[in-house]
């Protein structure tokens, strides 16, 4: 039996629940190493020598660390190619350019505004800081004008990268589901027909089931 790979961090961070929504769509068997940042374990020395920027993820198996949630699912897909989902991260050449273009755009385009979203609205109040009401509202107006985009995708595909769910996708399922379901805002995605059906589809899928069943219910740390 193959040895697990390791993800290192907490099943709330974005970036540790998009890997290991991939894990579950590719059937890779892996353990889940909390850290407890509260405590700052991300800053001692035996996590800095996996992890040397002190952030999470960390992935790690037999031949490779890395870092990056997204290039980390690229690896995994590649890697693991013949089992589970083997259509995540494209079949041939030109699904795999138009999955890379729509990663491309969730971290250039649609990232900036919802991460800073999720945490002015979901996190800070946790936290017990101020909200920057201007922050929100600036950051508001530009992730409407990404949904607006993807609503027109979106009415003529049914997913981001074509008919199949793929990469492209499962990258935008933390910080939406955040927002949906931890903020007042939820009206951004449901008031958008085709963004709202495609929600529904990729938050419905059994990978990000199990991912959400984890962040409710965490390992102790």
């Amino acid at each position: 039996m193959a040895t697990p790979v390791k993800v290192y961090g907490p099943t709330l961070s974005t970036a540790v629940s998009r890997v290991l929504a991939c894990l579950l769509e590719k059937d890779v068997p892996f353990q889940l190493q909390p850290v407890n940042m509260a405590k700052g374990e991300h800053k001692k020395p035996d996590y800095l020598k996996i992890q040397p920027f002190g952030q999470v993820p960390a992935f790690q198996d037999e031949a490779i660390t890395l870092f990056e949630s997204r290039s980390i699912n690229r690896y995994i897909c590649d890697k693991y190619g013949s089992q589970g989902n083997k259509g995540l991260y494209g079949t041939n050449p030109l699904a795999k350019a138009s999955i890379d273009q729509w990663i491309e755009a969730e971290g250039q385009s649609f990232n900036p505004p919802s991460s800073i979203l999720v945490f002015q609205l979901a996190f800070a109040p946790r936290m017990k800081l101020k909200q920057d009401e201007n922050l929100i509202r600036q950051n508001e107006e530009k992730l409407k004008k990404v949904l607006d985009v993807y609503e027109k995708r979106l009415g003529e595909n049914q997913y981001l990268a074509g008919d199949e769910f793929t990469l492209a996708d499962l990258s935008h399922l933390p910080n939406i589901q955040y927002l949906v379901n931890g903020t007042d805002r939820a009206e951004l995605f449901t008031s958008r027909k085709n963004v709202e059906r495609w929600w529904g589809e990729i938050s419905g899928r059994e990978s990000w089931k199990k991912v959400v069943e984890m962040q409710t219910s965490p390992p102790p740390s």
